[in-house]
C-alpha cells in the first residue's frame, strides 16, 4: 500500500517499507517493488512466475527535503520459462531505476540539466550531485539532445561572426614544399538577432565554404525568410551570403567601423611622435597622455575636458599636433555619419556628412586616413544598410562573450564538438526559458 513516505520520495513503482537513521544523519529508505509490470521479461514480455533469488541494490538519488537519502531496494530476480526467449533470468526494473543502473533517472537528468541550463561546468555538477565526470558528461549530452531543436525556427535577421578557439596547427607538405594548416582554430557562429533563439549553430573553420554549407543545409523556405544579415567587414562572410542568400541585405556592424577609425588615429599619433621625437611617446608627452581621451567620442566628453584637449593639441609642435587633430576630426566626422542610424535619414541628410568625411581624409595627406576612407568606400552599401535599418551585430558579439566565459570556466576544451554543444546550450538558455533575468 502506498504511504505518505512513498509519496514524498516520488519514485514511481517503488514502495517504502521502512526508514532507518544512517550514521551520516540522513535517512536509509528501504524499498520494495510495487509495479507488477516489473515482472515482465524484457526479452519476450511474458510475466514471470518463478523467483530465482532476492537481491538488494543501492541506487543513488536526489536529496529529499535537503537531506541525502540512501536507498536500499530489495527486489527479485525472476526466471523466464519461455523456451524461445534468450533471457533466462532478469531482475525487476522500473522507469526511474532501469536494470543495472546505479543512479536514478531523475538524478542523471538533474546533473545534465545543471550543465545545460544552470550554467555549471561538468566538474561542478559532478561534485554537487556526487557523480563522476563521465556520468555527468553523458547526462549532459543526452539532456542537450532532448532540449535543443534539430532545426531552427524561421529567422528574419541573421548574425554571423567568428571566434578563435586556439592557435592553428601546421604540417609540412613535402610535395608542395610549404606549410599547410591542418586544424583551423576558428568557430563561426550563426545567431538569431531578432527572434530570440540565440546561437543557432557553429561551424569549424573561417571559410566561405563552411558558411555556405551551414546555410544551405536548410530548405529553401527557411533561407528565403532571411531578409537581413549582419556581419563585420569580412569578405569571406560577404561572399558566402551573396552566393546563397541573394535576397538578404548585408549590414556592416558600426562597432568595427569605429574600431578602425580609432586604430587609424592611434597609428597617426604613434607615427608622427616617432618621426618628430625619434622615439615612442611616454609620460610628459601631451599627445601620449591624451591617447585614451582621443579615442573617446566627443559627444561623451564634457566641454571642460574637450576644449582643453583641442588647445593642447594645437600647442604641440606642428608636425605632431596638426596630424593628430586632423585624424581626430576625421574620426568624429565618421561618428557623426554613424549617428544617423535609427533616425530614418534620407540621402540629403547623409550626403553632406559623408562628403565632409571624404574631403577631410583626401586633403589631410595622411595614409592612415586614406586607407580608412577606402575601406568606407568599399563597404558603403553595407554601411548605408546599417544607417537605414539600425541593425547591428551586437547579439553575435554578446554570444562570443558567453562562449569565452564558458571556455574559461571549463579551463579550455580539447574536443571541439563538445565545446560547440556546451556553448550552444549556454547561449540559448534565455530562449529556452532557463535564464532568470533577476
Amino acid at each position: 500500500m502506498v504511504n505518505d513516505t512513498t509519496r514524498l520520495l516520488g519514485l514511481a513503482g517503488l514502495v517504502v517499507v521502512r526508514v532507518d537513521e544512517a550514521a551520516h544523519g540522513g535517512p536509509v529508505v528501504h524499498l520494495v517493488t510495487a509495479d507488477e509490470q516489473a515482472r515482465a521479461c524484457p526479452g519476450c514480455g511474458v510475466t514471470a512466475t518463478r523467483i530465482k533469488e532476492w537481491v538488494t541494490t543501492q541506487p543513488r538519488d536526489l536529496p529529499v527535503v535537503g537531506r541525502q537519502v540512501d536507498l536500499r531496494w530489495r527486489k527479485r530476480r525472476w526466471h523466464c520459462d519461455q523456451q524461445d526467449c534468450g533471457r533466462k533470468t532478469f531482475t525487476e526494473a522500473v522507469e526511474q531505476v532501469p536494470a543495472r543502473a546505479r543512479v536514478t533517472g531523475r538524478l542523471r537528468r538533474a546533473a545534465g540539466a545543471a550543465v545545460a541550463d544552470g550554467g555549471r561546468t561538468i566538474v561542478q555538477s559532478a561534485r554537487d550531485h556526487g557523480l563522476s565526470w563521465p556520468v555527468v558528461s553523458a547526462a549532459f549530452t543526452a539532456h542537450a539532445a532532448a532540449v535543443l531543436p534539430d532545426r531552427p525556427d524561421p529567422v528574419a535577421v541573421l548574425g554571423i561572426d567568428e571566434i578563435r578557439r586556439g592557435r592553428p596547427q601546421w604540417t609540412w607538405n613535402d610535395d608542395q614544399q610549404c606549410w599547410e594548416v591542418t586544424v583551423d582554430r576558428w568557430h563561426v557562429g550563426f545567431v538569431d538577432l531578432a527572434g530570440g533563439q540565440g546561437l543557432l549553430g557553429q561551424v569549424e573553420g573561417r571559410t566561405s565554404v563552411a558558411v555556405r554549407d551551414w546555410i544551405t543545409q536548410w530548405d529553401q523556405a527557411w533561407r528565403q525568410g532571411i531578409r537581413v544579415v549582419a556581419i563585420d567587414m569580412c569578405t569571406v562572410f560577404a561572399a558566402a551570403v551573396r552566393a546563397v542568400l541573394p535576397q538578404a541585405r548585408l549590414v556592416v556592424d558600426h562597432f568595427h567601423l569605429v574600431q578602425l577609425a580609432n586604430q587609424a588615429l592611434t597609428e597617426v599619433r604613434r607615427r608622427v611622435t616617432l618621426q618628430v621625437r625619434g622615439r615612442r611617446g611616454r609620460k610628459g608627452n601631451r599627445e601620449w597622455e591624451l591617447r585614451n581621451r582621443l579615442t573617446r567620442s566627443a559627444a561623451r566628453i564634457h566641454e571642460k575636458h574637450l576644449d582643453p584637449m583641442i588647445d593642447d593639441l594645437r600647442a604641440l609642435p606642428t608636425g605632431i599636433g596638426t596630424p593628430i587633430l586632423t585624424a581626430w576630426n576625421a574620426k568624429e566626422d565618421l561618428l557623426d555619419l554613424l549617428d544617423l542610424a535609427r533616425t530614418h535619414p534620407d540621402r540629403a541628410v547623409i550626403w553632406p556628412r559623408l562628403s565632409r568625411f571624404y574631403e577631410r581624409c583626401a586633403t589631410a595627406g595622411l595614409p592612415e586616413l586614406e586607407r580608412l576612407a577606402s575601406t568606407v568606400s568599399a563597404w558603403w552599401p553595407e554601411i548605408l544598410a546599417f544607417l537605414d535599418t539600425g541593425i547591428t551585430n551586437a547579439g553575435s558579439e554578446g554570444t562570443n562573450r558567453v562562449i569565452k566565459t564558458v571556455a574559461r570556466d571549463a579551463y579550455g576544451f580539447r574536443n571541439p564538438v563538445s565545446q560547440r554543444l556546451r556553448t550552444r546550450c549556454a547561449t540559448t538558455r534565455k530562449g529556452r526559458g532557463c535564464l532568470n533575468p533577476a
